[in-house]
């Protein structure tokens, strides 16, 4: 068993944090002040892989002293469209309306850099099945205000999972983060994922 060292969490995302919370590791969390409107024009995958290294990067420079840094970023693609975050309740309801009874995809990008500022960086892909809700649930919904707060307007640990008929894939991915993912980066890095449970 290897000494651990700092994981930080370049997010301020309460279901990531919540995520790594369940498995046992407590991160240090220093949201990223990264500016996402560099990204243009990109493939869902490359877009939230080059967000994701670009959100850890910015912790990482800000760092007084070496840490595991993750940064993470997720969209969801339907019809070849990319969705992050609602920008408004308005925007919300259309969307919901645009996916109910259909199948996206939900993209997360995983940025892990180690001690020496090596970067990994990898996607995971899950497929989301939605329920063919009504207008009024749809409303009901949005109205929680949970939907404005993140990619793709649903969290499947929230409300929303009531509304999800079926997950292809990664459950965790849709929720923010990939833990199998993580556990494969750590192990690249030498890690065992239980070097860092907080016993």
């Amino acid at each position: 068993m290897m000494n651990a060292p700092r994981f930080v969490l370049a997010s301020a995302s309460p279901a990531r944090r919540q995520l790594l919370h369940s498995v046992g590791i407590a991160p240090v969390v220093q949201p990223s002040d990264y500016d996402e409107s560099q990204a243009q024009q990109l493939e869902a995958e490359e877009l939230v892989e080059f967000l994701a290294l670009g959100k850890a990067k910015t912790v990482v420079r800000q760092l007084q002293e070496p840490a595991l840094v993750l940064g993470c970023d997720s969209v969801l693609q339907l019809d070849g469209q990319i969705y992050g975050k609602p920008e408004g309740a308005a925007v919300a309801v259309a969307r919901w309306q645009q996916m109910r009874g259909r199948v996206g995809r939900l993209y997360t990008g995983h940025a892990l850099f180690n001690l020496a500022q090596q970067a990994q960086v990898c996607c995971q892909v899950t497929e989301v099945y939605f329920a063919d809700i009504s207008d009024s649930q749809i409303e009901a919904y949005v109205s929680t205000q949970e939907p404005l707060h993140c990619a793709g307007s649903f969290a499947l640990d929230g409300y929303g999972g009531l509304f999800i008929d079926k997950i292809v894939g990664c459950h965790s991915n849709v929720i923010g983060l990939s833990l199998p993912l993580l556990r494969q980066m750590l192990a690249e890095f030498g890690y065992d994922v239980t070097d860092f449970w907080h016993r």
